[in-house]
């Protein structure tokens, strides 16, 4: 009310001030400007994948059980039988939806970091490729992005490229969640469900896989440039067996020494589970210097590098096997020797490949 009184008066005396302008300025101190809501926009998305990650599977099941002993018990029957008749549809290339793909919240999801995807070759819808992609991270941020949402335009820049990122099976088994990673086009890493999505209208499909896994997410930490590559080679005999081309890809966490009570749980996890527990911080939902689960808007840069020509063979050698893992690993090193300056690296930076 103070400024509406102050513009009429300056009125009056003549200084050119309105009642207009005073409204104007009345509805900025009301509402946040323009970009202040849009950084809460970004910070809410980013929030909302964080805590579907983390909650949306483990919430929605014991919903279901509790429903089972409520009046709604027969809502809660229904869900169930038809869970167990779509049961084989994650591995069977799941439910891709595009209207999901092209929410706009991912928009806000990729600008709050900022998420980029890098295109070095073009990709001919004629092939199947497998993605390697490094490193894992804590919650793959970067891989859920580009390749499970369309905020960075991956079907503009691999016209007829068809990409399906995989994550644990686990995660296909929890109701609602299955179906929230299936309209990204998210499916499961195992051997059939990648053969079928390889195998799947011919050609123009491309399996991304974080290679690293969990053994990586335990390296994830701020200025590591590490990623779990020597002994998986699962990927690669696969590639072999499919003629699938390889193609290279290049939250802060606290970290546990080795030999300690704590790294012993995270590793005795990974075996059992297939994942690593891992205790994490980021900042809060309203303040940047505040601790909380949203992680750091640090920019995440992906860089497709060029493929590997694999030829098909169904029994592949190990000898083979370690020729094409070999070159995957050259590859790997020169994109990133290449590119990691224009990702914010320094130039003596380097990349331990373990």
């Amino acid at each position: 009310m103070k400024t509406i009184l102050a513009a009429y008066s300056g009125a009056l005396k003549g200084t050119g001030s309105s009642i207009l302008s005073a409204l104007q300025d009345l509805s900025v101190a009301v509402w946040p400007c323009r970009s202040k809501m849009e950084k809460h926009l970004q910070v809410i998305s980013v929030l909302q994948w964080v805590l579907s990650f983390l909650a949306l599977g483990a919430g929605c099941t014991v919903l279901l059980i509790y429903m089972f002993c409520t009046d709604c018990w027969l809502i809660a029957a229904m869900y169930t039988a038809w869970l167990i008749m779509d049961w084989n549809t994650p591995k069977q290339g799941g439910r891709r939806s595009s209207w999901v793909r092209n929410w706009t919240v991912w928009t806000y999801f990729r600008d709050y970091f900022p998420v980029r995807l890098i295109k070095t070759h073009n990709l001919l819808p004629n092939r199947n490729y497998i993605f390697g992609y490094h490193p894992h991270g804590i919650f793959c941020f970067g891989a859920f992005c580009n390749f499970g949402t369309e905020a960075t335009g991956f079907s503009k820049k691999f016209p007829g490229i068809k990409p399906s990122l995989a994550t644990l099976a686990g995660n296909f088994c929890m109701p609602v969640m299955r179906d929230y990673l299936m309209s990204g086009g998210i499916c499961p890493v195992n051997k059939n469900s990648i053969n079928y999505l390889l195998s799947r209208n011919g050609t123009g499909n491309a399996v991304v896989i974080v290679v690293g896994g969990a053994a990586e997410s335990l390296q994830c930490a701020p200025g590591v440039n590490s990623v779990t590559l020597k002994n998986r080679k699962g990927f690669v005999r696969l590639a072999l067996q499919k003629g699938a081309d390889l193609r290279t890809m290049s939250t802060q966490q606290v970290i546990f020494e080795e030999r300690t009570y704590w790294r012993y749980i995270q590793k005795r996890f990974q075996k059992i589970l297939g994942f690593a527990p891992c205790l994490f911080h980021g900042c809060g939902l309203f303040f940047g210097d505040s601790c909380g689960i949203v992680p750091y808007g640090k920019p995440i840069t992906t860089i497709v590098g060029e493929p590997i020509t694999v030829p098909k063979i169904e029994d592949a050698t190990d000898e083979m096997v370690d020729l094409y893992h070999t070159m995957y690993i050259k590859s790997l090193q020169c994109l990133f020797d290449k590119y990691k300056t224009r990702c914010g690296l320094k130039e003596s930076d380097v990349l331990y490949i373990q």
